[in-house]
This record gives structure tokens, C-alpha cells and sequence, in this order.
């Protein structure tokens, strides 16, 4: 999709995370309290990224997850900021989706895919493909 119609489909925070590699602020996204059943999707593209069963409270203030659905996500080195960070980006469309930090023992899988909520979209069981 060209950067004009996404300006038109996303709010001006989607648009500047996902399009612009912005953040948005601490405890202010939609899902970074939300525990709900179903699966989290790019807010630009649509493709499945997460399952809400691997989602948790990290005390971030963003949304965690353990695990990604395979596939789904690339990595890319991200040294902005004077600190070395590996971004997640969605595999499909190249949306900037958040950063994953390697936790050891804190997670299941000992990592934390640390996610926007503004570039996501939960939809619940009774919707997913």
C-alpha cells in the first residue's frame, strides 16, 4: 500500500510507528492492559502475528509477547539512541511493530517481543482466519 493511502487508513500514531519507526508512550495503548482471547494482527496489512495465549504483563507498559507466529516477523538490527536493539517488523508489509529483548528466564521462550498496541489489532476467536 503507498504511503499516501496509508496516511488515510492509519491514525497519525499507526502511521508514525509503523510507517516512521515512532513510539508510542508507556501505559497509553489500547492492549497493553488487555489479557482478551483471540489474536493480535498488523494494523497495516492484516497478517495473524501473535496468539493472545502468549501475551504478558511485563510491566512495561507496552504489550509482551513470548512468541511470535512463525513467519510472521523479520529482525533488523536497530543501534538509534546510542543502544543496540533488535526491531520486529511485520514479515508481510515491513510494518515497524516494537523491538524483542532477549529476558533469559523471565519468559517462557526467554524473549519479550515488546509491541505497539496502535500497530496491532486484537480480533477475538469468533474472527480469526
Amino acid at each position: 500500500m503507498r504511503k499516501a493511502n496509508l496516511k488515510k487508513k492509519l491514525d497519525p500514531m499507526s502511521y508514525n510507528v509503523t510507517q516512521e519507526k515512532g513510539t508510542e508512550p508507556a501505559f497509553t495503548g489500547k492492549y497493553w492492559n488487555t489479557f482478551d482471547d483471540g489474536s493480535y494482527h498488523c494494523k497495516v496489512c492484516g497478517q495473524k502475528l501473535f496468539d493472545s495465549n502468549t501475551k504478558f504483563d511485563s510491566g512495561t507498559g507496552w504489550p509482551s509477547f513470548d512468541k511470535a507466529i512463525p513467519g510472521s516477523v523479520e529482525f533488523h538490527d536497530d543501534d538509534r539512541y546510542g543502544m543496540h536493539r533488535i526491531e520486529v517488523s511485520c514479515s508481510k508489509c515491513g510494518a515497524h511493530l516494537g523491538h524483542m529483548f532477549e529476558v533469559g528466564n523471565q519468559t517462557k521462550t526467554g524473549q519479550d517481543y515488546c509491541i505497539n498496541s496502535c500497530a496491532i489489532e486484537l480480533k477475538d476467536k469468533e474472527n480469526k482466519k
